[in-house]
């Protein structure tokens, strides 16, 4: 077990980014004490911890166009207000389809948490394995896009993407005490969000006006997220962090539909984890 955190972004389909990456970790048996997800990478780190490497490429691979786990349909997604079906993700392709290890992962000794962004605050709260009433809700509530998703529901309170509060949640693992925190982010080094246009920022404003604590957050989403970039930055110069992240431009969408470009990205992220191995040990080691 190696004492240190790894931390995963979310980004929809471009975590399949970061299972190339955690894919390559588990084949190296590289076990992180602490493991943290927001949105995707929730889903990532679940399939880490379970040791179940090609699982993520695999669905994603094998059901990107049925319907039952992505349904892009604007009657669909007005009606259902859901584009990815977590009622089948956590049933019938979990428990039949491409099984996901539930004993190995409740049993693994790593800690596992998620973030999620509670609708009523606006602000992130973490869950943890064997710790929280269900993980399993808990990675939904986290991986449930606004607009594009119901808001979850976890003990009775109402989440949303843990991306809209806290997306990278490295501060997490430094308060936690892990002195050695290895980031895999999900797009190029120097990406920056842009301001929502003004169209978006009306939606938002119809949709969560009910929520002010949450819309303000929403609002806020470009801004936290270049801050967070900038102060990675900084820290990944000190030595504070390692960083795994795309060498090349992120094309890929969150609702990617080309499975070239999703497996080219899983390639990549393989690669990208292959040729920094011994930079990351060495890391590590100090």
């Amino acid at each position: 077990m190696i004492e240190a955190a790894l931390v995963l972004e979310g980004g929809a389909l471009r975590g399949i980014f970061s299972s190339g990456v955690t894919d390559v970790l588990m084949e190296h048996q590289m076990e992180f004490a602490y493991v943290n997800g927001v949105s995707a990478g929730s889903m990532c780190g679940m399939n880490y911890i379970a040791k179940q490497p090609g699982r993520m490429f695999r669905i994603n691979m094998e059901y990107l166009h049925d319907k039952r786990y992505i349904n892009l349909s604007p009657r669909h997604v007005l009606r259902s207000r859901e584009v990815f079906s977590f009622d089948f993700m956590f049933h019938e392709l979990s428990d039949t389809l491409v099984p996901f290890h539930r004993e190995v992962f409740e049993a693994s000794p790593q800690r596992f948490e998620v973030v999620a962004t509670r609708c009523r605050t606006g602000k992130p709260e973490f869950f943890e394995k064997g710790q929280c009433s269900d993980i399993y809700k808990a990675a939904i509530a986290s991986s449930s896009m606004p607009v594009f998703s119901k808001m979850a529901e976890v003990d009775g309170r109402k989440y949303l993407d843990g991306g809209i509060s806290l997306p990278i949640a490295y501060e997490r693992a430094m308060d936690l005490g892990y002195d050695k925190v290895v980031l895999v982010l999900t797009r190029e080094e120097g990406y920056r969000k842009k301001p929502f246009s003004r169209m978006k920022l009306k939606a938002f404003e119809r949709y969560f006006g009910p929520l002010p604590e949450l819309l303000a957050s929403v609002r806020e989403i470009p801004d936290r997220y270049n801050r967070m970039q900038e102060e990675i930055a900084g820290l990944e110069r000190d030595g504070r962090v390692f960083v795994l992240r795309p060498q090349n431009h992120v094309t890929v969408s969150r609702t990617e539909r080309d499975k070239a470009k999703l497996a080219a990205l899983y390639e990549e992220g393989r690669g990208v984890a292959e040729e920094r191995m011994e930079e990351l040990e060495e890391y590590l080691q100090k």
